[in-house]
């Protein structure tokens, strides 16, 4: 079924330089078939659902989900009774998650230029939406993720895992295998502490998996 992402008429997007609008244009082109393969909480994993679950309704706020993509995870976590929103840089995204989920709150935006003031979220899911980020722009992006978490705010990221820090063929836009012990590493410098991750092998024709839950560190001051 993934297949049919890359079926010979629209190759995969190469993106060497790590071009947001590439990616934005990659996306927008197969956002149907993307929204049909994976835009309900049916394609989500048990796991995954848990583990967002147990660490984005740990304390009140409001939750950004970063690279909402179809907006099915964003309402998972208002069902929840959450606070949450979605952003992506995808319009056709958007598009249909007002369409689909009319009380939700879904906007065109940037996970670079948050629209959120410093300090005033309580959470951020970004699941798989880091994974087209060069490795430099991965560091700035989570730190936009610290200036707008409160202290001890949760992040939860899911991305790709790897041996090496190493691009793929994805099949929408070329993306980054990242070692997990690399990427918790990066979230440290950024002022996060790691408190689970969550690893599983591939299986069913998918890729393995992995994903971090941490927590933004009360920043020092001189």
């Amino acid at each position: 079924m993934l297949s049919r992402l890359n079926d010979g008429r629209r190759r995969a997007v190469v993106i060497e330089s790590g071009d947001v609008d590439e990616v934005q244009r990659a996306y927008g082109l197969r956002s149907a078939l993307y929204i049909e393969l994976f835009g309900t909480t049916a394609q989500v994993h048990a796991d995954d659902l848990a583990l967002i679950g147990r660490h984005l309704t740990i304390r009140p706020g409001a939750v950004l989900d970063v690279g909402c993509g179809p907006g099915h995870l964003t309402e998972h976590l208002r069902s929840l009774d959450i606070d949450a929103a979605g952003i992506d840089i995808v319009p056709e995204f958007i598009l249909h998650a007002r369409s689909t989920h009319p009380l939700g709150r879904y906007e065109v935006g940037s996970m670079e230029q948050l629209p959120a003031a410093a300090e005033s979220v309580a959470g951020i899911l970004a699941w798989y939406s880091l994974i087209h980020l060069l490795p430099d722009a991965l560091d700035r992006v989570l730190g936009e993720f610290r200036r707008v978490l409160v202290p001890g705010g949760t992040l939860v990221a899911g991305f790709f895992p790897g041996e090496r820090i190493i691009t793929f063929e994805h099949k929408v836009a070329t993306a980054w295998f990242w070692p997990v012990d690399e990427f918790s590493a990066r979230l440290g410098k950024a002022g996060f502490t790691e408190v689970e991750r969550q690893l599983r092998p591939a299986e069913d024709g998918h890729r393995s998996h992995a994903a971090i839950a941490a927590i933004a560190e009360t920043r020092r001051t001189r």
